[in-house]
């Protein structure tokens, strides 16, 4: 029987507390997306077993509801007739949702999103330096070989010119000229300034400047983040404002050269010898928080939290900051503590449940959280299951007081867990302090939590999300015809594609999706061009001479086909919406893998005009 689109959105406004508690509402192409101004009149028992409603969730600051490609559209027209509201963009709910973010929350959100995308570079730099240090350390005389001297070189680059890709980062953040940004960045540690990790030992007066209202000492600012930030802050709203009102012909001139001059002399007067100062103060503060068991306690409790609010990433600028002033990061054991109880947790849970669903996803995320990845095993598994994240937040409370009494710490960061050996100063002391976090996770979880637990849990979720069938939405669009949206799911811009090939469409014109099913369906009329052996790729040529490559997931070849499976084989002639391939999203998020679907028009260049659906 066909859903009653109009009998569904009433029900949804019934019970999310009438149309003066919605602040915005759009849809995606399969959710219907709503910014609540009140949670707790929200009555989510109900809107779950509301006809239509395929399920769930809250993200962001928005009540999404599952409905459906094609009829979420329908369902979304009723609701706007319903209550009076006007259509609103995705953009306009995200800006209603990132409004109801309390103060704290929107000042900490930009620290993440600026260290999110340097990680891997950071990561890498972090885990060679361990690799350096320990061949120096196992063989002495490696330590004065020419080969040592350029990997030490190699490994500590992200280290020496982290303010310059900070800066880059922020300006992407901050929506500016990442050039421009990368100009500031570099500036703030020049060599002709004074080294600011020489500063100690520079031998005479430090020189000034005299050029400035008041003299300004020519010190670089190697190993800080918060000035360069704000610094980069300042230039996108000078940049931003001098491309408004400089007229077009004087803009390529005046507003790259207005906004370096202004904000370095700003950055230089102000911000940096004030912030600077304010960055070093906290670093003391946490520095006597790390040491001090009762603070480390804490710390090693609430740290899973600050996880699940994504805020985690705030402590990269005081690992950073303890990096740069001492050469020890001892906010990295407290971090380990933390990551390796809720691994803890979560292998408990894999080895108790006899449910082999449950086991199946519990034991491959306990491993990616003893790798230090623990949002899988937190959101899939101990948060689901609330026991095991609390016996998590004891594990990791204990450790951590082992870590304050021991002093241990790590010549990088972005690294715990296992990983973690790369970068610890004292091996045995961190061997102790992961079998003390993750084995009292371990033994409370195995006590408190029962799988009955689950059970409950499972009676009373929310109702299985039948298959969608193939989208109707538009991928990408030519000359010679349209490539349908192969997967259900929210499309994005290439730009947000987690993969740097992609996103900056090297295969051609692409777009990505956010994947709500796991089944890949034809996007158009046409032929089998290549499989990837792995199942996680696959290539196809329309009948009028379009070629795009399906890639489902990034960095998912390394699964090795797990999870992945194909409905057909080379050179198979297939029809739009028939069935491509399938794939498991717990596997690949369990693998850390983001689940991406990317979809690239490898002949792109052929055609006089793409355009693409975001």
């Amino acid at each position: 029987m066909a859903l009653d689109y109009r009998k569904c959105a009433q029900e949804i406004v019934d019970h999310i507390g009438g149309r003066e508690n919605v602040a915005q509402a759009a849809h995606c192409a399969t959710r219907l997306r709503l910014v609540i101004k009140d949670n707790s009149k929200v009555d989510k028992d109900y809107l779950d077993n509301v006809e239509g409603v395929k399920g769930m969730f809250e993200s962001n600051g928005q009540l999404q509801l599952i409905i459906g490609t094609g009829t979420v559209n329908k369902v979304y027209d009723e609701f706007l007739d319903i209550t009076g509201m006007t259509a609103a963009t995705k953009d306009d709910v995200k800006a209603a949702a990132a409004e109801k973010q309390p103060l704290w929350k929107k000042l900490l959100k930009p620290i993440g999103d600026v260290f999110v995308p340097i990680l891997p570079a950071i990561v890498a730099s972090g885990l060679m330096m361990g690799l350096v240090e320990a061949l120096g350390k196992a063989i002495p005389g490696f330590a004065s070989t020419d080969w040592y001297s350029f990997l030490d070189m190699v490994a500590n680059a992200a280290f020496v010119f982290l303010p310059g890709i900070v800066a880059i980062s922020a300006a992407r953040v901050f929506g500016g000229n990442i050039f421009l940004g990368a100009v500031i960045g570099l500036l703030m540690i020049h060599p002709s300034l004074v080294n600011a990790w020489s500063v100690a030992s520079y031998e005479g007066a430090i020189p000034t400047w005299n050029i400035f209202v008041f003299p300004v000492e020519q010190v670089g600012y190697q190993g800080h983040v918060i000035p360069v930030m704000l610094a980069v802050f300042l230039m996108c709203q000078i940049e931003k404002w001098l491309h408004k009102h400089v007229p077009e012909m004087l803009d390529l001139f005046i507003t790259p050269l207005t906004t370096v001059l202004l904000t370095s002399y700003i950055t230089f007067t102000i911000i940096g010898p004030i912030f600077a100062n304010l960055e070093t103060a906290v670093l003391a503060g946490a520095k006597i928080l790390v040491r001090n068991p009762i603070g480390a306690c804490a710390m090693g409790a609430l740290y899973p939290w600050t996880v699940v609010m994504g805020l985690h990433h705030m402590y990269n600028v005081i690992e950073a900051g303890m990096l740069a002033e001492s050469g020890l990061n001892t906010w990295m054991p407290i971090a380990s503590a933390a990551n390796f109880a809720q691994f803890g947790a979560c292998l408990a849970v894999g080895i108790k449940a006899k449910n082999m669903k449950t086991k199946s996803i519990a034991i491959p995320s306990s491993m990616s959280a003893a790798l230090g990845i623990t949002e899988p095993a937190i959101f899939g598994v101990n948060m689901r299951y609330f026991k095991p994240f609390i016996a998590g937040m004891i594990g990791g409370a204990v450790g951590s007081i082992f870590g304050a009494l021991t002093g241990i710490g790590a010549s990088a960061y972005g690294v715990t867990g296992i990983p973690g050996y790369l970068t610890i100063n004292n091996p045995l002391l961190y061997t102790i302090l992961l079998a003390i976090s993750g084995g009292i996770a371990f033994v409370v979880t195995y006590i408190i939590w029962k799988e009955e637990d689950a059970g409950a849990k499972t009676a009373s979720a929310k109702k299985e999300v039948v298959a969608l069938g193939a989208p109707s939405s538009d991928a990408l669009t030519t000359e010679a015809g349209v490539v349908k949206s192969p997967v259900n799911g929210t499309i994005i811009p290439a730009k947000e594609i987690p993969d740097p090939v992609f996103a900056e469409e090297t295969m051609g014109p692409s777009v990505g999706i956010q994947p709500t099913e796991g089944i890949v369906y034809a996007p158009f009329d046409g032929q089998v061009m290549m499989i990837f052996p792995t199942n996680h790729a696959i290539g196809l040529k329309s009948d009028s001479g379009m070629e795009v490559l399906i890639h489902v997931g990034v960095d998912t070849v390394a699964m090795d086909g797990d999870g992945f499976a194909s409905f057909v084989k080379q050179d198979d002639k297939v029809k739009a919406g028939d069935k491509l391939l399938s794939f498991d999203r717990a596997k690949i998020a369990a693998a850390n893998h983001p689940d991406t679907v990317i979809v690239a028009l490898t002949n792109g260049a052929e055609y006089k005009e793409v355009k693409r659906a975001a």
